[in-house]
């Protein structure tokens, strides 16, 4: 009896294992097919994104950097064999100072037309413009040799910028109200834009280039142009009386915009493509002049009224350090150093340069220029093109 139910529990067992066996391989072959079946509908990974910028402009080599082109020493073939100079405009003397970088001295004193206010990179890099305000006219200067051309007649061009396609000089006629479309390369004017705003002053440009925001120094207002139509398409006046925007910078996202204030001791924070009601951050009295580190991780932001500099952090979105000049000094405008390692900024008020150390604060130099020194650029610099005023590079 025991033997027949243990040889029936054998043979349930050996027919449970048969079963077993012959139903084991189909379900991975349906797991197979599920998979492929998967596969075939699983969405590509994402591509990286792209920018649609404007037409003619070089493409956008990072998306999340507008400043991906401006690392240390990373200079276009274009200016590689240029020397290293700082170029000084002194607007009370009618002269432009050439300082030799390594030893913090004046090795050239260039006579230009009446109030040069800045000194200008070109588009395509070869030309250094320098804006005679009240001569009504454009002192060329060549980077390689540090000689200057024959003048250009251009009415109140107080500042200059170039549209990212490298087609038209932007001229930034304050007194006269207007902002002027010229040929980027004879000057020849091509459109004109009168403006209801009073002392356009500086600019920059969106990501795509489709747009570039303005500011109005005597008014307290914000333009947004597009650049295509060359036409202003937003006007708003800042949310503070007696506002005095200076100088504008987009962040290297391209989300925002940073308008220097010299009355309201800070900075606006605007998104651009919304061209809303911008935000305020504090910074020192006197906030005037914005330039971005080679690493687009801060920004050095001039405080003429205090002689001082604050150091903006881009993700923390806080100023994170602040460096006094010793004995006081008006930092104006300028540039970073093609390696990064120097700020260079104009003393407005004291007929003198500063070359502050990026990475600690300290003076490196002050140099004696002429009267009342305004927008210096430092060149050549890291970049594929100019965008304008003392050198906003893409």
């Amino acid at each position: 009896m025991h033997r027949t139910l243990a040889r029936r529990a054998l043979l349930a067992a050996a027919a449970l294992a048969a079963l077993a066996a012959c139903g084991g391989p189909a379900r991975p072959r349906a797991e197979e097919a599920a998979a492929r079946s998967s596969a075939a509908v699983r969405p590509a990974p994402p591509k990286a994104a792209t920018v649609q910028g404007l037409p003619g402009m070089p493409p956008v080599l990072d998306p999340h950097d507008v400043y991906a082109a401006d690392r240390p020493n990373r200079l276009s073939p274009a200016v590689r064999d240029f020397p290293s100079r700082v170029y000084v405009p002194n607007t009370n003397s009618d002269t432009v100072s050439v300082i030799d970088p390594k030893t913090y001295r004046v090795i050239e004193t260039i006579h230009v037309g009446a109030q040069p206010q800045h000194v200008v990179p070109s588009w395509d890099l070869k030309t250094l413009w320098v804006n005679n305000d009240k001569g009504n006219t454009l002192t060329p200067i060549d980077p390689r040799t540090g000689k200057a051309g024959r003048t250009v007649d251009v009415h109140d061009p107080y500042n200059l910028y170039f549209t990212p396609d490298g087609r038209y000089a932007v001229v930034m006629a304050s007194l006269d109200r207007e902002l002027v479309f010229r040929d980027a390369h004879t000057m020849k004017r091509v459109k004109t834009v009168p403006v209801s705003c009073y002392g356009v002053n500086h600019a920059d440009f969106s990501l795509d280039g489709r747009y570039f925001i303005v500011s109005c120094e005597f008014s307290g207002e914000l333009l947004k142009v597009d650049t295509a139509k060359m036409k202003v398409v937003g006007q708003q006046r800042l949310p503070h009386h007696g506002a005095m925007p200076q100088d504008v910078k987009v962040s290297p996202d391209g989300r925002k915009f940073y308008i220097a204030d010299m009355t309201t001791d800070g900075m606006w924070v605007l998104d651009g493509d919304k061209f809303t009601t911008p935000g305020f951050l504090p910074t020192g009295k006197g906030c005037h002049g914005l330039y971005v580190s080679r690493d687009s991780r801060e920004m050095y932001v001039s405080n003429r009224g205090e002689g001082s500099v604050s150091v903006f952090d881009f993700r923390q979105r806080r100023v994170t350090r602040k460096w006094h000049l010793p004995n006081g000094g008006s930092p104006d405008m300028g540039g970073v150093s093609a390696d990064g390692k120097v700020l260079w900024l104009s003393g407005r008020y004291h007929s003198e340069v500063y070359a502050i150390d990026t990475r600690t604060g300290a003076l490196l130099a002050r140099v004696k220029v002429g009267s009342g020194p305004h927008g210096l650029a430092v060149y050549p610099q890291p970049g594929r093109y100019s965008l304008g005023h003392t050198g906003i590079f893409r």
